[in-house]
């Protein structure tokens, strides 16, 4: 008797290594810009992020086998949509995240809500995601253009900015984020008093800057990204527009920015985030095993978006019992608090705006030996100034809902 007993017993030991490695793997998909103009502040070290996520919840779970695959949308939203289709047709993705492109995010959107898997946003900004074209089995992580918009306005018209310029670029990306800073400000009683379009990717930006100067506003306003805005304050510097009775700002600004820029040229630009290396202990610790890996570099705020989100869907697909259900695990994200060592708790809203503190910087003064000590805060935005107000997105879940 005992010594059947123990062979159940040992057979029941080989079994479960065995069960393991027949176990399907939860599949994360990192759809980014690999090699473009968003390749600094997300593409590869949003795979590294993501890859560090599943390692931490493999040294946690050593029985759940999990994979992290990536791939380069190339900012174009053909393609994006191409390997998000066979990645949840063929492929068995469960998760996509990333994706630092809003033409590409709303599309991707689209093809995972019809496939019912997950798509958490780290990357891109549209606040479309969470209005009109939000999904439920969609989640924005990232900042959008609301809160990119107003909070950093908000924040330059109490500090006297009352008049401004916008120079803008000349696609969706910049009209919504002018047109979003418009509102902020013309509620917070500044004004418009002029704005120029320019072309993405230009070069030579004199002419739209001399016309901005001429203007005497008190702000000058890149409504720009990446390249565009870095290459923008570069010729700022030229015409002495840094440092003067105008403040040349920048309405969606990234610390990749600002290292391409150094401190030196960037003195004195607002930065808003949700996320610093430099911010607490754990922001720290989880930056130096990022940089370890990474050439020495800290991660993004979107870098360290993506670690968070991988982290918070692997825990509601445990609780939900099935990572490929999307819905129900969006639901389950939805319905309690989401908790990471890198933004200890957020909520995630009706209309899938994940929530936490928002924070805006000045860019200070160069310290010696030290590359990335580049921000002074400013503020702490609350949770309740911080995005748009649920009623104000239109979306179809927060109507459904009430």
């Amino acid at each position: 008797m005992r010594r059947t007993i123990n062979l159940a017993l040992l057979l029941g030991l080989l079994a479960a290594p065995a069960a393991a490695q027949n176990e399907k793997p939860i599949r994360i998909g990192v759809l980014s810009d690999l090699g473009g103009a968003f390749a600094d502040v997300s593409g590869p070290g949003s795979v590294l992020a993501a890859k560090m996520a599943a390692e931490d919840y493999r040294a946690r779970h050593p029985g759940r086998p999990v994979e992290v695959i990536s791939g380069d949308h190339q900012n174009k939203a053909d393609i994006g949509s191409t390997i998000a289709r066979r990645w949840t047709d063929t492929e068995a993705v469960d998760l996509i995240i990333d994706v630092p492109n809003s033409a590409v995010a709303l599309a991707v959107s689209e093809i995972v809500k019809a496939r019912n898997r997950t798509f958490l946003v780290t990357g891109g900004v549209s606040s479309a995601l969470t209005g009109t074209q939000c999904s439920p089995n969609t989640v924005h992580y990232s900042l959008d253009t609301w809160t990119m918009a107003n909070v950093p306005t908000q924040a330059l018209v109490a500090q006297g900015g009352k008049t401004w310029y916008y120079v803008t670029a000349d696609y969706a990306f910049g009209h919504d984020m002018q047109r979003q800073s418009t509102k902020a400000l013309e509620k917070s009683g500044g004004k418009v008093v002029g704005s120029v379009n320019y072309p993405s990717n230009t070069m030579d930006y004199s002419s739209f800057l001399l016309q901005a100067q001429a203007s005497n506003a008190d702000v000058i306003a890149l409504a720009a990204a990446n390249g565009d805005f870095v290459n923008a304050m570069k010729q700022a510097v030229e015409f002495n527009l840094m440092g003067g009775k105008q403040k040349v700002v920048g309405l969606a600004v990234y610390i990749s920015d600002i290292i391409s820029l150094t401190s030196r040229i960037a003195k004195g630009a607002v930065v808003t985030n949700n996320w610093y290396w430099d911010l607490n202990d754990q922001t720290r610790a989880f930056s130096a095993r990022f940089a370890k890996r990474f050439n020495g570099k800290v991660p993004t705020d979107l870098q360290a978006g993506a670690y968070a989100a991988v982290t918070n869907f692997l825990a509601a697909a445990d609780e939900v019992g099935a990572s490929s259900d999307g819905r129900a695990v969006v639901a389950k994200m939805k319905s309690r608090p989401n908790h990471d060592p890198l933004y200890g708790e957020s909520t995630i809203r009706q209309d899938g705006r994940r929530t936490t503190p928002v924070y805006v910087w000045t860019v200070k003064d160069p310290t010696p030996g030290k590359t990335y000590d580049l921000f002074e805060l400013l503020r702490t935005v609350p949770v309740s100034e911080a995005y748009r107000p649920l009623a104000e997105g239109g979306c179809p879940l927060v109507t459904a809902a009430n």
